[in-house]
């Protein structure tokens, strides 16, 4: 089995995803509004979907880090993914987001991606996080920047022009 943390904040829990989180998690990414910002912009089907939560579960076990399946300490219930995301391809380590659209715009992304950054900058002890914005995304950029990340570039990356939004540990997390 892979040892993933679970990691808390005031309001959440970052913990491993699990076959309780599936169909909430097939559900946000079945949703074109929540997809619309990731990958290729498309929804997945339930079966890529199923594809997508193993991947994360096994970047953890090939990186050392990885996503969580964030979790309403109070209820238990779904509110997203939160984590650092460094597959093949892509240009760096990245802090990533993305939430349940009823769960949206309640300060939960910010909360748990500063757990996230907390634990790259510790125990993971990298120097240099990204996160890959879309230009369109003016919501992630407000999150990138209430985390203390700076905009560095922009590139183009899967076909769309892209933020590059830089965090370090000596800035604010």
């Amino acid at each position: 089995m892979i040892d993933i943390p679970t990691l808390e904040t005031d309001r959440l829990r970052l913990t491993a995803f699990g076959n309780r989180h599936f169909e909430a998690y097939a559900s946000m990414l079945g949703d074109p509004a929540s997809t619309r910002f990731v990958g290729d912009g498309h929804p997945l089907d339930r079966m890529n979907a199923w594809r997508s939560m193993a991947m994360l579960l096994g970047h953890w076990a090939l990186r050392g880090y990885g996503m969580w399946a964030v979790e309403r300490k109070d209820s238990g219930e779904f509110v997203g993914r939160v984590g650092l995301h460094h597959p093949e391809g892509w240009p760096d380590l990245e802090l990533g987001w993305m939430l349940m659209p009823q769960h949206q715009h309640q300060g939960y992304a910010t909360e748990a991606a500063r757990a996230a950054l907390d634990f790259a900058f510790g125990p993971v002890g990298v120097q240099r996080v990204v996160s890959l914005i879309r230009i369109e995304n003016s919501a992630s950029e407000r999150i990138a920047r209430r985390l203390g990340g700076r905009q560095a570039t922009t590139i183009d990356f899967l076909g769309n022009a892209t933020l590059v939004y830089l965090y370090h540990p000596s800035e604010p997390a």
